[in-house]
């Protein structure tokens, strides 16, 4: 498994799906499209997102 780094490449807003897609070894489509579900969804986890894209590191 990789490390959970915001890649420069692939990127739409922060990194954040793409990290998470790669780490897992998921497709980031579909990772893109659970977040949109969630947030739109609970809401509470545009949070987990933002909390997300603070915390992680971009790849450098």
């Amino acid at each position: 498994m990789n490390a959970l780094v915001r890649p420069q490449r692939g990127r739409l807003i922060a990194g954040v799906c793409a990290a998470v897609a790669a780490r897992f070894g998921w497709n980031v489509t579909l990772v893109r499209i659970l977040t949109v579900i969630a947030v739109v969804v609970f809401g509470l986890s545009l949070w987990a997102y933002i909390l997300l894209w603070i915390v992680v590191p971009s790849e450098r």
